[in-house]
Parts: C-alpha cells; sequence; structure tokens
C-alpha cells in the first residue's frame, strides 16, 4: 500500500531572504509499505526529506528513490552505514540506501538530496536510531531522465511496513 502526498496541493511557503522554501505535509508512517511525495515543482534544486522515529516491522533496509513522471529504480550508486562498535555498510543500484537491521530502531535524521547540474542528482544522509547506540551516514548519485517530480520512501524487500513515526520534506 502506497500512500502519496501532492506536495503542490498541500505545500506552505515561506520566503527566506530569497530562498524558497515549501514543506509538505508531514506524513505518520504507520502503515503500508511505501510513502510518495509528488507534485515536486520544478525549481526544485535542493529536497530535504526528514525522519522522525520511523521504524517499520522488519529488518530491510529503508530506500528513498526519486523520479520524473515515474519513480526511477535503476542507475543509483549508493552506499550507507550504520555504526554500532564497528561498521556494517551497504551499497545499492536501485535507491539512495539507508542502512537498517533492525525493526525496534526508530530512525531520526534527514536525507539531503542535491541538484548537481541537470537533472543529475547527489544524496548525503546522516541520522541515528533512538532505543540503539547507533549512528547513520551515507552518500550516492542518480540522474534522472527528466525534471524530478516526485519521491518514494519504501524498504529494500517491499514488504517490511511502516510501524512508527513520521516523514516530511522540505523543497528548495
Amino acid at each position: 500500500m502506497t500512500r502519496a502526498v501532492n506536495l503542490a496541493a498541500v505545500g506552505s511557503n515561506a520566503n527566506t531572504g530569497g530562498t524558497l522554501i515549501t514543506s509538505g505535509t508531514a506524513v505518520a508512517s504507520t502503515s503500508g509499505t511505501s510513502i510518495d511525495f509528488t507534485g515536486i515543482p520544478s525549481y526544485a534544486k535542493r529536497v530535504t526529506v526528514m525522519f522522525n522515529g520511523v521504524s517499520t516491522n522488519g529488518t530491510a533496509n529503508l530506500f528513498v528513490r526519486i523520479g520524473s513522471g515515474s519513480i526511477q529504480t535503476t542507475g543509483y550508486t549508493s552506499t550507507a552505514s550504520y555504526m554500532t562498535t564497528g561498521p556494517s555498510t551497504a551499497s545499492d543500484t536501485t535507491s539512495f540506501i539507508i542502512r537498517s537491521d533492525n525493526a525496534s530502531n526508530n530512525i531520526c535524521g534527514a536525507m539531503v538530496i542535491y541538484n548537481i547540474s541537470g537533472n543529475s542528482w547527489v544524496e548525503n544522509w546522516a541520522g541515528g536510531a533512538t532505543g540503539t547506540n547507533q549512528s547513520y551516514v551515507g552518500g550516492g548519485a542518480v540522474t534522472l531522465s527528466g525534471v524530478l517530480d516526485r519521491l518514494r520512501i519504501t524498504t529494500s524487500n517491499g514488504t517490511d511496513t511502516f510501524d512508527a513515526g513520521t516523514i516530511n520534506i522540505l523543497v528548495e
């Protein structure tokens, strides 16, 4: 089950010194297997995905995918790690990956996706998990076929269900 938020329909704007920041509506990540944000405006040069206490009922990694007209599932170069007593790293070519391994992890942090040129995007990720002593880092890149207009948060297996937290985005 995918839940979608159309940013163009529900966003609020704030002018901060010449930069237009558009906020989506926070989505409770308490059910379903994916969360979509659509209607990202064509002027977007930076998209921040914010996670507050997000978890799933399984151990699959979280995936953030972007797209132009549809969600892109190829062409990514992405690596992410979590650290407790030592690092655990994973890579992916179908998404920007957030490394996780524990259903009890409530992930808090932000992934910032930057337009580097044309339809090419890079991202960096930093966060932590409440309830465990884990911190998260990651980065990646992808080139879209057109202008970024949507984003999806899901899991690597596509079947783990969100069971806690809130997700929102900021667009600049």
